[in-house]
Order: C-alpha cells, then structure tokens, then sequence
C-alpha cells in the first residue's frame, strides 16, 4: 500500500495544528491518509459502549462527561470542515496511552506531533507527551515545536551509533526518501579520531544490512552527543532529523533521542529499536 496512514493527536492547540500542515505540505508529492484523533482523558472507571453510551462506576457524573464529550465533538466537526480531507476520531482513556494504543491498534503509519517541549524539573521528572509517545510507541513518531509547513525534504539526518548495525525498521524513512528524492546522510558524533575508520566501516555494514545504496558518511567531533547534532543539523541545513530509541527513557536514564525531541526546533523522527 502506498498512502501513508498519519495520526494527529489532537488537544485542538496550534501545535496539533503545526503537525497537520506539515503533513499536510508533504502530501503534495506523495498519498497521505490524515486521521485527527483527541482523547478525551476520563479515569479508568469511565468507558464508552459500543452503542455510544458513557458508562462509570456511579462516582463521576455522567452528564458531565457527556458536555465534556459534546464540547469536543464539536470542535472535530469544526476540524473537519477546516480540513475537509481528515478523518475525525474521539476515544476516551488516558492521553499518551490512548494516543499510542489507537495507533497501533489501527495499524497507523506515523504519529505527527506538535509539542511545547519541556524543560528542567518538567523534562526530568515529568516530560512532555511527545518524549513518553516516543518512547513507547512501536509506530513511527514525528514531533515538531514550530511552523514547518514550507519544509522541502531535501536532506534527512539519519543519527545513530552504528557500532549497533542489526537490520532495523526503518519502512517509513524509505518510503519518504523515495517519495521526495531525499538525500541521506549518517552521522555518528564521536570524540575520537582512532575510531573514524571504525566508524565509516560500521556505516557501511548498517547500510547493507538495512538495504540502503545511497547515503553520505558523516563524523563530527564533539563530546556532547545533543550539542554535536544540534550543530550539525543547523551548519548544514538538514530538513528532518531521524533517530532511533531503545525505550529506556526516564529519570534514570538520559535519552538522546528524548532530549533532542524537547529542545530541537527540527522536526524529528523517531523510531524504536527492537
């Protein structure tokens, strides 16, 4: 199948909106089916029948969670007629897992993503959406902090530690590689020189394993990983960066792939290493 199934979350904010005319501006080369999906975030005790009727337990009120569902159906009718080309989707449960149960459930191609970021004790011991969907979504996840509905995807940064070169999942960056006549580029940020050679033989071996022919091999030396990439993307005018995540994020343990999703103004792909 050639359309690409896109899930926009949406809390019915610029940055949802963000992610649909980027999609949106992408689709003009290439067949893109855009689903709009809010989730309505109701406590566990709270579900919706297959007949449509809100059951709770007998503690919540359920002419309340009926405005609140009303309230927002409203608000994707008026998505709709914006944009007369999406689907429209409400579910109830709770937000991240809502979000990444739905996607793949439906078998969803990407999740785009607009987001705020965060920052300090927010990113640390909270995070945002975008970071926790990331890490545990096994659907590919687009995330962006800005306006990029002029994007051109002319290069795709493809970051990665290719001393790990098993084959990977990485359908969806070919698919858009082939569909936008992208150029590719590898970079692995690395402090030490011995290891150039090293490096540019395991990109080598990533590529014949993942069935990838054309690519530029690139090193930069740094010592911070995010620094490294930060620079890199913006000196050499790289359109969408593409990493993949282990799923290990969390207070104890620093993801590169989390961070850059938090700071960075690129768009980034991000895709789980099984």
């Amino acid at each position: 199948m050639n359309t690409i199934k896109v899930l926009i979350p949406t809390d019915f904010s610029i940055e949802a909106e963000y992610a649909y005319q980027m999609v949106k501006n992408l689709s003009k080369k290439g067949e893109f089916e855009i689903t709009f999906l809010h989730i309505l975030n109701v406590p566990d005790t709270v579900t919706l029948g297959m007949d449509g009727m809100i059951n709770t337990c007998g503690e919540i009120d359920i002419n309340f969670v009926e405005i609140q569902r009303e309230m927002a159906l409203e608000k994707l009718k008026s998505l709709q007629e914006s944009h007369p080309e999406v689907k429209t989707e409400l579910t109830f449960g709770h937000t991240t897992n809502g979000i990444i149960q739905f996607a793949e459930d439906n078998q969803f191609d990407l999740i785009a993503l607009g987001t705020k970021g965060a920052s300090g004790f927010a990113e640390r011991f909270i995070g945002s959406n975008a970071q926790h969907i990331a890490r545990n979504s096994d659907v590919p996840v687009l995330s962006l902090m800005c306006d990029r509905s002029e994007l051109e995807l002319k290069n795709l940064l493809f970051i990665h530690d290719f001393k790990e070169y098993e084959v990977q999942d990485l359908k969806l960056i070919k698919r858009l590689i082939k569909m936008y006549d992208t150029k590719l580029h590898f970079l692995q940020v690395n402090d030490d020189e011995n290891q150039d050679e090293t490096i540019k033989e395991n990109m080598a071996i990533f590529a014949q394993k993942n069935d990838i022919v054309n690519f530029e091999s690139h090193i930069l030396r740094e010592g911070n990983v995010e620094e490294g990439v930060k620079k890199f993307a913006e000196q050499n005018q790289m359109d969408i960066l593409c990493l993949g995540t282990h799923g290990k994020g969390g207070i104890f343990h620093k993801s590169i792939t989390e961070s850059l999703i938090n700071h960075l103004y690129k768009p980034i792909i991000s895709y789980k290493i099984k």
